[in-house]
């Protein structure tokens, strides 16, 4: 089985690391991994700007980066979400190739679960208390709900209930920009819920950067990890 991976703005710059166990635990389950040079932004914060022929542009750019990829994976539900619900409507001038760009572009947790079919990872987070985050994009746009819950536990992780787990975290791109008091207090409804937790992850890096930043700010000493980093540890290697 052969994927390409998209790393993502987020990804590229603010966790890398989290890229390469993502490229990492996909080889380990066996696919063939591919990390196009020629990609960029997928398009979406020129796109929720209203800059529509900018984030078509990128979004030409992507499909170029992509084309003749088997899947695509993403350690991102926010720019999965953007390929996959956006996409056809956006690129109006060759909407089947978007639309098959669509098709085959997946969540990682998503894809591990319903396309490579994963059922055992290691055992490298037993005993670890883990709070997940679902982010809107991921929860709300793709419906990847039960996949990552599922990795985490074959890792041997306890997943614990946060009443607050579906709530947004108030990052929403620009929103944090445009209404910050309003994104901090989203922000801080969730981590006033937090229960006592080695650390939190999700499979989006905008909603770990809003997280981990309000906790800093609060002098809270909660770590965040990103879902890839997560279940690389959880192989065990």
């Amino acid at each position: 089985m052969k994927a390409a991976f998209f790393a993502t703005c987020l990804g590229d710059q603010f966790y890398a690391d989290a890229c390469a166990d993502a490229v990492r635990l996909l080889r380990h389950v066996g696919v063939d991994v591919d990390v196009p040079q020629s990609q960029t932004c997928c398009g979406q914060p020129a796109y929720n700007a209203g800059r529509r022929s900018e984030a078509i542009r990128m979004a030409h750019q992507t499909l170029n980066a992509f084309d003749g990829s088997d899947y695509v994976v993403l350690a991102s539900g926010s720019c999965a979400g953007m390929v996959r619900c956006f996409y056809p409507d956006l690129v109006n001038d060759d909407p089947k190739l978007a639309q098959a760009l669509a098709d085959r572009t997946y969540e990682l947790s998503h894809f591990l679960v319903e396309v490579v079919g994963v059922q055992d990872l290691g055992s490298g987070l037993t005993g670890k208390r883990i709070a997940y985050h679902h982010s809107c994009h991921a929860l709300r746009e793709l419906g990847v709900r039960d996949e990552p819950i599922s990795l985490l536990k074959k890792c041997g992780a306890e997943v614990v209930t946060w009443e607050a787990d579906e709530e947004c975290c108030g990052f929403g791109g620009l929103f944090s920009v445009k209404l910050p008091e309003v994104s901090a207090a989203m922000a801080d409804r969730k981590l006033d819920t937090l229960p006592d937790v080695d650390f939190v992850t999700s499979t989006d890096g905008g909603c770990l950067l809003q997280l981990s930043g309000r906790g800093s700010r609060r002098r809270a000493s909660t770590q965040f990890r990103h879902l890839a980093s997560a279940l690389w540890e959880g192989v065990g290697i």
